[in-house]
């Protein structure tokens, strides 16, 4: 499943790699469609009808849920399935380490930039755990220019995510950027900023709908953010990534447009996604965007639904992910300074899933909320929501 990193810092699999790859990304297919639909049977027919108190939400069905074999097995066909994505890359990876360094090195520049800050402090909400199970999680480093980290997260992601975030990876930003386009057309914005970028995934898209504006992605991971150069330099879009902590950033006051994040709130403490929505309003222009891609809220969810997204905070090394959840998004934003009344939220669908006519579909509304919004499964649907300054 690697086959789908076709850049030039892709890694050469083994055959053997390649087949490790494949039954995990199949596997993985398996337990969130499959698996997750019996485990939600069996709650409805067997474990819900026998609680004396109906679950009134995600903790209660996960109490009742806990005792349960079937459960138990579906949990740890997923750990083992989230493990074996990191061990089925880490050694092509190993392997190609010096030799993506140097390719990366020597590819053209394109126009954009990288600029690294040595004195930065990692959080510890990055460095402390193995975020997703990913041994090192986003910086660990093995000497001068390393981007090995970046290097196994791209092509993790290629096995995890089983065909589901596009050829190129990149399909929230791309569904982002098209719902803001075609939702939005009269909107240009001139300097469009990702927080959180790691790789840039989700940022390059930025630069493909709107090719005038300055891109720039951040993150506080060296090696993801060399390796997110490379990757832009190696399909020619000039992105800008920076190595700062999106809690305080080094812009001055009104430097953006669209302030940008995908799948990043929800992997901090509060207090730092209160800090983060607070610098968002700071560096947004009059009229500007805060647009956010995230898991929904809990309240948005049944009990049910709500207690199997938040299944990562507890078995997948996520600890701030229910947190985050159990938030109301309306008021985060306003208590970072947005006008109340200039929130909204959305259900955007895959761009690659459905294609571009159901996501017009979807801009001329009401956007519903399905059954696989937020979940990583066959017809997944993104959920946005952000705020207008």
């Amino acid at each position: 499943m690697t086959r789908l990193v076709t850049h030039a810092l892709a890694v050469r699999p083994t055959r053997n790699e390649r087949a490790a790859q494949d039954f995990t990304s199949s596997l993985r297919g398996h337990v969130l469609n499959q698996m997750a639909s019996t485990m939600k049977s069996r709650y409805e027919s067997e474990i819900a009808p026998r609680q004396p108190v109906p679950p009134e939400d995600g903790r209660a069905v996960h109490q009742a849920m806990k005792p349960d074999q079937y459960f138990r097995f579906y949990s740890a066909m997923r750990i083992a399935a989230q493990q074996m994505v990191w061990s089925s890359v880490s050694d092509a990876v190993t392997r190609d380490a010096d030799r993506l360094r140097d390719v990366a090195a020597n590819l053209p520049s394109c126009g954009g930039s990288l600029t690294l800050d040595p004195a930065l402090e990692v959080p510890r909400s990055v460095s402390a755990i193995d975020v997703h199970l990913m041994p090192g999680s986003y910086c660990a480093e093995a000497g001068e220019n390393d981007l090995a980290a970046g290097a196994v997260y791209e092509n993790g992601l290629s096995v995890f995510s089983f065909g589901l975030m596009g050829k190129n990876l990149d399909d929230i930003g791309e569904s982002s950027a098209f719902w803001l386009k075609h939702a939005h057309p009269d909107f240009a914005p001139k300097d469009i900023l990702d927080m959180g970028c790691s790789v840039g995934h989700q940022t390059l898209p930025w630069k493909r709908a709107y090719p005038d504006a300055n891109v720039t992605g951040v993150d506080v991971a060296a090696p993801c953010l060399r390796y997110a150069d490379g990757r832009a330099r190696a399909q020619g879009v000039a992105a800008h990534f920076l190595q700062a902590n999106a809690t305080a950033l080094p812009f001055p006051d009104q430097s953006f447009d669209v302030v940008y994040s995908s799948m990043f709130l929800h992997e901090l403490p509060l207090k730092d996604i209160k800090a983060v929505f607070a610098e968002a309003r700071r560096l947004l222009r009059p009229g500007g965007l805060m647009l956010t891609f995230e898991l929904p809220p809990n309240s948005e969810l049944s009990a049910y639904d709500g207690f199997y997204l938040d299944w990562d905070s507890w078995y997948n090394e996520e600890p701030f992910y229910k947190i985050f959840r159990d938030q109301d998004p309306a008021t985060l934003c306003a208590e970072a300074g947005f006008p109340a009344e200039n929130y909204f939220q959305t259900v955007v669908p895959s761009l690659g899933w459905y294609g571009e006519e159901a996501v017009e579909k979807a801009i001329a509304g009401p956007a519903q909320m399905g059954t696989n919004t937020g979940r990583l499964a066959d017809g997944v649907q993104w959920f946005h929501f952000g705020s207008w300054v």
